[in-house]
């Protein structure tokens, strides 16, 4: 079922719309080496095989995982014989360009830069961590998107009805339908092995038969061994269990949210948007409670980016777990709106003179900076002094609780208040 025109490809309509790199090279524009960043199944393969086939050129293929600099080597040098004796130039496809060494993408340079060859390297890792410098100059950087459910649905109807994928004799259910997109998650290849293991496994209709087989979700179901997840990533479940996570993180039970994170991935659900959640949840119900709670969400997303699943999940399994065990202060939350409140219905007042900038030419005639004291010539580098504007002295909008890091916090919050206002420093302080 791999696509033998563009007009056959789903998805990646930024690439391939008119006027758009892909299709200008494969119509016959300027020849130019590219990497093709993205996800698995998004089409990477077939499209380095449009581009050469559109353009009449010879096609070589090789594999970083199992190619080496000798393997290059020997392309090159045919690609050298093919201009020499007919003048046909050569595309290369390397597939997994990540896992090349700096001297294996070193030794494509000059064959590169010459146009011996037409580099199309694809990788589903960020190429400007991957991939050395001079390649990446001398090449097209395009990103390719995980395909949409919409797309996805494409790809399995046609493969349905067409004569090259099961040729009508068999019919999809709606229910087993929904779960290969969901097993899909944007990707076409797993989506298409899974719909042909499938059918594999429900008997072809014979001669006398009334129509085609039906592929049912329990079909489905056993072919991929995974069962459906009652999961609908535009409907209620998806607000539903996302906020069941979240609730079982603020309420502090690991093993629930744990569950509630299981059904996200194991029903496809963007795991950025996870992430997105637990780096939230860790500012709006942790906060200065534990600190160290938005450095494991950052992280955990940083994993996700540049990791992806499935090895992904483990670090959104840490962070959850982190974060549901947390001891627990909305105390962040509470500060910056009561903050913004008092800023939206007008209580805000000027800048103090001392605390503006005195920098400029003319700041120090307006009265500028004038009497600020620096507090690190003080002891403990706190100052009394005036901060906020005179309509706010003295309000309080961060209010710490008593539990866990932000119990210390709340000390040391009291202290500095008081010395801030007041000058007067605690006995033992």
């Amino acid at each position: 079922m791999r696509p033998l025109t563009l007009d056959e490809v789903a998805g990646q309509k930024h690439l391939l719309g008119p006027g758009a790199p892909l299709r200008r090279l494969v119509e016959g524009g300027a020849p130019s080496s590219m990497l093709l960043y993205g996800p698995p199944g998004t089409g990477k393969t077939t499209l380095a095989m449009l581009v050469a086939g559109a353009t009449g050129r010879r096609f070589e293929q090789l594999s970083a995982v199992s190619a080496g600099v000798k393997e290059v080597r020997a392309v090159i040098t045919g690609a050298q014989l093919s201009l020499r004796t007919t003048g046909e130039q050569t595309v290369l496809f390397i597939d997994e360009v990540h896992r090349f060494s700096r001297t294996q993408q070193d030794s494509l340079l000059g064959a590169v830069e010459d146009r011996t060859v037409i580099l199309i390297a694809a990788t589903t890792e960020n190429p400007f961590f991957s991939v050395v410098s001079p390649l990446l100059s001398r090449s097209l950087v395009l990103q390719l998107q995980p395909l949409q459910d919409t797309e996805i649905d494409e790809l399995v109807e046609r493969a349905v009805r067409d004569d090259r994928g099961l040729g009508g004799r068999y019919t999809l259910a709606p229910d087993a339908r929904a779960h290969l997109l969901a097993l899909a998650g944007g990707d076409a290849r797993r989506a298409l092995t899974a719909l042909e293991a499938a059918a594999g496994s429900v008997p072809e209709p014979g001669s006398d038969a009334q129509g085609p087989a039906e592929i049912d979700l329990p079909a489905v179901e056993r072919a991929v061994n995974r069962a459906a997840v009652r999961y609908d990533r535009s409907g209620d479940q998806h607000y539903d269990v996302i906020s069941a996570f979240i609730k079982s993180i603020r309420g502090s039970d690991a093993d629930a949210a744990v569950h509630y994170l299981a059904r996200m991935i194991e029903a496809g659900e963007d795991p950025r948007f996870i992430a997105r959640r637990l780096m939230v949840h860790a500012s709006e119900d942790i906060g200065m409670a534990d600190p160290t709670a938005l450095t494991t969400a950052v992280a955990a997303a940083q994993v996700v980016q540049l990791v992806g699943l499935p090895e992904a999940r483990i670090a959104l399994t840490q962070a959850t777990i982190h974060l549901a065990t947390a001891p627990k202060s909305n105390a962040v939350i509470m500060a910056i709106d009561a903050a913004m409140a008092d800023v939206r219905s007008g209580l805000a007042g000027s800048v103090p003179p001392h605390l503006r900038d005195g920098h400029y030419p003319g700041a120090a005639a307006l009265g500028n900076a004038k009497g600020y004291v620096y507090p690190h010539d003080r002891p403990d580098a706190v100052v009394a002094q005036q901060y906020p504007p005179d309509e706010l002295v003295g309000r309080d909008y961060y209010r710490p609780v008593d539990r866990g890091h932000e119990r210390t916090v709340a000390q040391r919050v009291s202290w500095l208040r008081q010395l801030i206002r007041t000058g007067r420093r605690r006995t033992g302080e």
